[in-house]
């Protein structure tokens, strides 16, 4: 499966996590790290219809900055939990785990690392979906899902149901 299937395939399934945040008011948020850094395209908001064009206009391909994000969203979260300390946040990871561009002096998977650990010291709830086709999966995405501590599913193993049922755990935590 191309890079863009698996990214379809797994929109299909956000897509039924967004309804569902919906129903019960939650917030959501997106963001991008493609080429040499992350952008925030959705600040969290309670609008599914915003959160929903957001994610189908998710581009693919190209340098994975994977600190870059995973530092932003930390940020992110990291406000959120300050502005509405009532917020269960919960971190939806979409990668095949490998970072090939740093933000600091480090190398990018050692740094991606360090935030992941940071991530987990500071108890965001996530969730990792392995990008990476079975084929050519190194692991990378399994190892980073454990430094955040969390759970990981590949593309194979992922229907809409089993993300729900990952999401609905974290969150009752």
């Amino acid at each position: 499966m191309a890079v863009t299937e698996r990214m379809q395939a797994t929109k299909g399934a956000i897509m039924s996590l967004l309804t569902d945040a919906y129903q019960r008011r939650d917030r959501v948020g997106l963001i991008v790290f493609q080429k040499d850094r992350a952008s925030i395209v959705l600040q969290p908001t309670n609008s599914v219809v915003l959160a929903k064009k957001a994610l189908a206009d998710i581009p693919v391909g190209g340098k994975t900055p994977l600190s870059a994000g995973l530092n932003l969203a930390f940020q992110v979260i990291s406000q959120e939990k300050r502005l509405h300390p009532d917020v269960m946040p919960l971190l939806i990871l979409l990668t095949d785990g490998a970072g090939n561009v740093s933000i600091s002096d480090l190398p990018p998977q050692e740094e991606a690392h360090r935030i992941a650990d940071r991530i987990h010291e500071d108890h965001i709830r996530n969730v990792t979906i392995n990008m990476e086709h079975a084929a050519f999966d190194q692991g990378l995405a399994q190892r980073l899902a454990d430094r955040l501590g969390g759970p990981c599913f590949t593309l194979a193993n992922l229907k809409a149901e089993t993300l729900y049922q990952a999401v609905k755990t974290q969150l009752e935590g």
